[in-house]
């Protein structure tokens, strides 16, 4: 029983952003020096999980719980993308650019 929890732990840390990767990122997309929840880096955090869970489908393609958790990454990341384009379309296109997304 104790076995299979520490490889279940182990399995969830494979799909979560380690917290070197989140540090880079709030440092590549923050606003201002305490930012931490921001339009842009909720965005650039959801687009690096889903490019982790996408790569971890490849490998497990009949992964059914994992693709309705990043069918609801991606919903929630256009969520925010809707909401940032139409409150600064400037800060918008720049974000799109940088992350290389599709308009």
């Amino acid at each position: 029983m104790l076995l299979s929890k520490k490889i279940i732990n182990l399995k969830k840390e494979e799909n979560m952003l380690s917290p070197r990767k989140k540090a880079n990122i709030l440092q590549k997309f923050k606003i201002h020096e305490k930012d931490t929840g921001s339009t842009e880096v909720q965005v650039a955090i959801l687009t690096e999980q889903i490019k982790e869970l996408t790569a971890h489908l490849k490998k497990h393609p009949k992964d059914n719980h994992s693709r309705r958790g990043l069918l609801g990454m991606v919903a929630k990341r256009k969520k925010l993308l809707d909401y940032l384009k139409n409150k600064s379309p400037k800060r918008y296109s720049k974000l799109i650019d940088f992350l290389g997304l599709k308009k």
